[in-house]
């Protein structure tokens, strides 16, 4: 069991824990993750690292409040604990000098693209942040990415804070001022969709951290599978990141969306225990 040592909320539904796992926090890599179970007969949900402090033994977690186990997730206080976590899951990103990197991410999606943008600005590269969300109240880390960035551009869908339009406007007005030498996207999976649509026209080459549903997380249960460059790959051990312009993401919606029937039923049961 793991505790939860700090819980801090950057919005309503959206939740950064500090959690106590000293030997994932030697270990860990950007592009990392951990699946974690809330009660013992709680589902496995992979999240991905967004920070360690080896010191201190913790790893960093931020949670986006959206179905039954995240929800779960999300109810605990400071000194409860997490009933299973296992990792550091996953290859780590693969970092070097490209030169020029621009990072784009959506909503939650820049927890986990923190520690890759820090990781990239320390092997040399020139990195330009995208930061896009439906409205001002969900942008989250943006000081702290200004922190490992040479600059951050903020995108809202409602005009509510930096400038109004999705992430690919953002991503769009960078490659057509300078030379973009590779993008990396993390967050939804229908806007990673289309930052891959829009760098593969101007030929960037891209990396996607795909969010797929995972069970055991070593590659045995298939239910994380995705198709890249027409080849079946599985997330949990192949990726998280996969080049792209070679990701068959109509398919990847497609499994994403099959549970949410159950997952809303869930949660309407679970608001039944709450109201009685």
């Amino acid at each position: 069991m793991n505790k939860i040592v700090s819980k801090e909320y950057f919005s309503e539904n959206v939740v950064k824990f500090e959690v106590e796992a000293p030997l994932i926090a030697k270990s860990r890599k950007a592009g990392h993750f951990v699946i974690v179970k809330v009660g013992l007969k709680g589902e496995r949900v992979p999240f991905t690292i967004a920070d360690s402090d080896i010191k201190k033994g913790t790893i960093t977690l931020v949670v986006q409040k959206i179905g039954l186990s995240s929800t779960k997730l999300c109810a605990l206080e400071v000194g409860d604990f997490i009933t299973d976590m296992v990792g550091p899951l996953g290859k780590a990103t693969h970092i070097e000098n490209f030169g020029t990197v621009v990072c784009a991410c959506g909503g939650v999606g820049t927890a986990p693209m923190l520690p890759i943008a820090a990781a990239l600005k320390a092997a040399g590269n020139k990195v330009i942040t995208v930061l896009a969300a439906r409205t001002k109240d969900l942008i989250i880390l943006e000081e702290q990415m200004k922190e490992h960035c040479d600059e951050v551009i903020v995108m809202t869908d409602d005009g509510s804070y930096g400038n109004k339009g999705l992430v690919t406007n953002g991503v769009e007005s960078v490659i057509n001022r300078e030379k973009v030498d590779l993008c990396v996207t993390i967050g939804p999976a229908i806007m990673m969709k289309f930052v891959s649509q829009l760098t593969k026209k101007y030929e960037v080459h891209t990396l996607a951290s795909l969010n797929t549903i995972m069970v055991d997380g070593t590659g045995m249960c298939g239910a994380c599978r995705v198709s890249v460059g027409g080849k079946t790959k599985f997330v949990c051990v192949d990726g998280p990141e996969f080049d792209a312009h070679q990701v068959d993401f109509d398919e990847m919606l497609m499994r994403l969306n099959g549970y949410k029937d159950i997952e809303r039923d869930e949660m309407k049961k679970l608001e039944i225990i709450n109201n009685k």
